[in-house]
């Protein structure tokens, strides 16, 4: 670094110097202030997900909306999903093949406390699927209700939970998920990521199914949260076998 030859081009580069850090640090600050303003004006939550197995793949798209306040804050809240899946038409060759699509329209509560909030939703839901027989192809159209409900807190630093369940009135379903996660060290990683064991069951009518397994949750990619899961499944109708699922959340 080069000084200036004088006492008084010395003091004069210290000032301009001094004067340029001041000016950034306030435009920082300000940056800073301005994205927290934006984070807590969001109002929306864009989600999908994609699920595979060896019998079935699933795919749903959702959204999020506040409907009083914003995210950050607590309010009521509306909650859209459509999915579909194709999947093996029955347990014997020839399998044959059945298409499935859902879908709900729930309105609810989400009380937010820091970093944790818990929600409640109700609302409709439905279901049709088209079943390729060996003697003809088979279309049923069916409606219910549902009410759900989701759990996000961290009972400590380092730790989250997760956890979301549902019960509807087709088929009398019931289904539950449970994912705690220890934040894992930075390392490499410039972000907050969670990684622990996750449990998952489901119940209709004579079919259940249980799932064990890891997730990974919390990368952050392409402006998206995502969410890998994967591990062993058992199910009433056909023998053990691997999971996986993807999910990403965007904040809107």
């Amino acid at each position: 670094m080069a000084y200036a030859g004088s006492i008084a081009g010395s003091a004069m580069l210290a000032a301009v110097l001094t004067a340029g850090l001041a000016g950034g640090a306030v435009a920082q600050e300000a940056e800073t202030e301005s994205e927290a303003e934006e984070r807590a004006a969001l109002s929306t939550v864009l989600f999908g997900s994609l699920e595979a197995g060896p019998a079935k793949t699933f795919v749903s798209l959702g959204m999020k909306k506040a409907l009083t306040g914003a995210l950050a804050g607590s309010g009521f809240r509306m909650l859209l999903k459509v999915g579909g899946a194709q999947e093996q038409a029955q347990r014997q060759r020839p399998h044959g093949l059945a298409y499935k699509s859902e879908s709900q329209a729930l309105i609810g509560y989400e009380w937010r406390l820091g970093d944790s909030f818990l929600s409640v939703y109700a609302g409709s839901d439905y279901e049709g699927e088209q079943r390729e027989e060996p003697r003809a192809t088979v279309t049923t159209h069916r409606y219910g209700a549902r009410l759900q409900g989701d759990l996000w807190m961290t009972p400590m630093p380092g730790m989250m939970l997760h956890a979301s369940a549902y019960a509807s009135t087709l088929d009398r379903r019931v289904w539950g998920r449970a994912a705690p996660g220890w934040l894992l060290p930075r390392g490499w990683l410039s972000q907050d990521v969670y990684a622990g064991p996750e449990v998952e069951a489901y119940r209709a009518r004579d079919y259940t199914k249980l799932r064990l397994g890891l997730h990974l949750t919390g990368l952050r990619l392409f402006g998206v949260v995502w969410r890998l899961s994967g591990g062993w499944q058992r199910t009433s109708d056909r023998p053990s076998e691997a999971y996986a699922t993807l999910g990403v959340h965007w904040l809107r």
